[in-house]
């Protein structure tokens, strides 16, 4: 008999709509002849699955069950696509736990730890090989800040919400005098805000994932934008950004990348496919960790997929694996 997944999308945040064209895709490709798949879309107060008819069904929160012409579907795992909150967070990684329901993607605490770019910092920065940018986590945007900012860290500045995602509200600070308003964007996404120092490099990003007992960390793709930074524009917008897969290094950097992205992997205890960005300084080669996404997109032209395919593996079997990897 199929197993029953729920493929879970939309979301609390700005990052809906990239959720959405992920789960389209994943929808049209995950194997149906091993999968029956429903699509469950999840908005605050408004979670239910559209029937082929087009009638929305609601959820039952109890159980998370649907009722389709008269019969009770429960599922038997969460293929989880929801970019930002609540699928990426840790709060629905928490529900499904207390209903023991399987999901694809890390923990609740894992979850919630990656979702706070500070925080994830603090605890791979001792990694042998990796390397952070000088930065500041602040919890007021006040002039006091401000005047700290100025005062600790060297221009120019990444100032970035500290748990948002898809580069929504993030800014390059060059001069003070576009300080203010770079702080005023961020924190209108988040009530933490990261302040970096820039780091000139070049810039990568890296899936990996576990499954059938081994960590595979896929070949990089290395990121050369039109514009001064990776921001949403240049991640969604057709030909602002090149993408090279596998990206242009030495044997001896993917060696070290490889190694180092293993033991982030490891010591975030992650699940599942995430992808973790990095910067390769300029002067010195060094890898600069950026961020982890444990929720990466799943369109068609998204890294990931381009990673999976530069292995000569078809995305459908790289699902079927994520899918049996959470029923061990």
């Amino acid at each position: 008999m199929k197993k029953k997944i729920a493929l879970i999308t939309g979301g609390y945040t700005g990052e809906h709509v990239v959720s959405l064209k992920s789960a389209a895709v994943v929808e049209k490709t995950i194997d149906t002849s091993l999968y029956d798949v429903f699509k469950i879309l999840i908005y605050p107060n408004d979670w239910h699955f559209l029937s082929p008819e087009g009638g929305k069904i609601p959820v039952d929160l109890n159980d998370f069950s649907i009722l389709v012409n008269d019969q009770k579907i429960t599922f038997d795992g969460v293929f989880n696509i929801l970019h930002g909150s609540p699928g990426e967070d840790g709060k629905l990684a928490g529900y499904f736990d207390m209903l023991g329901l399987p999901y694809t993607t890390c923990d609740a605490l894992t979850s919630a730890i990656t979702m706070n770019k500070g925080y994830t910092k603090s605890i791979v920065k001792d990694i042998d090989e990796l390397y952070v940018a000088r930065s500041l986590q602040l919890f007021k945007n006040s002039e006091e800040n401000r005047e700290k900012i100025l005062k600790d860290l060297r221009l120019p500045l990444f100032i970035k919400p500290n748990s948002g995602g898809s580069s929504i509200g993030m800014s390059k600070v060059k001069d003070p005098n576009e300080l203010k308003d770079a702080l005023d964007k961020a924190f209108a996404e988040d009530k933490q805000v990261l302040v970096e120092e820039f780091v000139s490099g070049r810039e990568f990003s890296i899936g990996v994932y576990a499954a059938k007992g081994k960590t595979t960390v896929l070949p990089a793709t290395e990121i050369v934008s039109s514009k001064e930074f990776f921001d949403f524009e240049a991640k969604y917008s057709p030909g602002v950004t090149e993408e090279i897969t596998p990206g242009r290094m030495s044997e001896e950097e993917v060696s070290r990348v490889n190694r180092i992205i293993e033991q982030v992997y490891s010591r975030l205890n992650c699940k599942g496919a995430v992808r973790i960005d990095y910067f390769l300084e300029h002067e010195t080669g060094k890898f600069y960790f950026i961020e982890i996404n444990t929720v990466p997109g799943q369109t068609e032209t998204s890294l990931i997929s381009q990673q999976v395919r530069a292995i000569g593996m078809e995305v459908r079997d790289f699902y079927n694996e994520l899918i049996e990897e959470m029923f061990i």
